[in-house]
């Protein structure tokens, strides 16, 4: 699993060095989309396909699911690591996303997140002001 947050920045032609610790995960190619929060989600190629089956057994009778399965999916961008090991963000990810020239790459179970540094921030002072409720961290520590 990948884990840690690391800062980096984006060049002029929106590529991102991938942090040494995560080029092994997404060393055979990845899927860059839209996620949760502003950030962006990668997916190694290898867990891409899980990931489509969970969207295919959504029911297409119901509206919300119709409108996650397009925020999500259309988002979608195959991409793999340069020689040096930087991945090319589309602008229209970059734009969603908010990223300029900062990032922070992070490890998250099954993906990495690419996070505007100040969205990242947010997303973690929320965590830390309003902690998950205790029956959902029942099973967390063994």
């Amino acid at each position: 699993m990948p884990f840690g947050e690391y800062p980096y920045t984006i060049d002029d032609k929106g590529r991102v060095v991938m942090p040494p610790a995560f080029r092994d995960f997404v060393e055979d190619g990845m899927i860059l989309t839209r996620g949760m929060e502003g950030c962006l989600y990668v997916f190694p190629l290898s867990s891409w396909k899980r990931v489509e089956d969970q969207l295919e057994g959504l029911p297409l009778t119901d509206a919300e699911s119709r409108a996650f399965v397009r925020f999500f999916y259309s988002g979608a961008n195959k991409a793999r690591l340069d020689n040096q090991s930087r991945v090319s963000v589309p602008q229209t990810l970059r734009a969603f996303a908010g990223l300029d020239s900062e990032v922070i790459v992070a490890g998250a179970p099954g993906r990495l997140e690419l996070w505007n540094p100040a969205r990242w921030e947010a997303a973690i002072t929320a965590v830390q002001d309003n902690p998950p409720k205790p029956d959902l961290l029942t099973n967390f520590v063994a």
